[in-house]
């Protein structure tokens, strides 16, 4: 890979691996205060994707830099459900352009995969938000 290729690659992982890890939390929160067991189920299931997403990327962040990773949630997180999938079915969308604009922008076949496959489950997720915004 070349030197500044290598450099966005490190860039854009590093603001992926920061998004899964604040999703992490913030959707173990918000299955706590989901309103009902059949809802709290499917946000711990997308939250277990977020979790893999997060491994994949700090693996491939320290393969590439020989570096570890120390993330922080910096932000707070929606205390009413509804705000929670709003503010969810928004960072979902929006993670889905950023991961394929990064899978476009890379000549590594395994990192394109790894966030073409990445942004197919934010997809998903976004739509399960979205249906959480409508009938709960």
């Amino acid at each position: 890979m070349q030197p500044e290729a290598n450099e966005y690659i490190i860039h854009e992982l590093t603001k992926a691996i920061n998004g899964e890890y604040h999703a992490i939390g913030f959707y173990e929160h918000l299955a706590n205060i989901a309103p009902d067991e059949t809802t709290r189920k499917r946000i711990l299931e997308i939250r277990e994707d977020e979790i893999q997403h997060y491994q994949h990327f700090l693996y491939v962040y320290m393969s590439l830099t020989g570096k570890q990773l120390y993330p922080q949630i910096t932000e707070p997180f929606p205390q009413q459900f509804r705000s929670g999938a709003n503010a969810a079915f928004i960072d979902e969308q929006e993670t889905v352009n950023f991961y394929y604009k990064v899978a476009r922008n890379t000549n590594d076949p395994y990192i394109m995969t790894l966030f073409e496959r990445a942004a197919m489950d934010e997809q998903k997720h976004a739509v399960w938000f979205l249906y959480f915004m409508i009938h709960k």
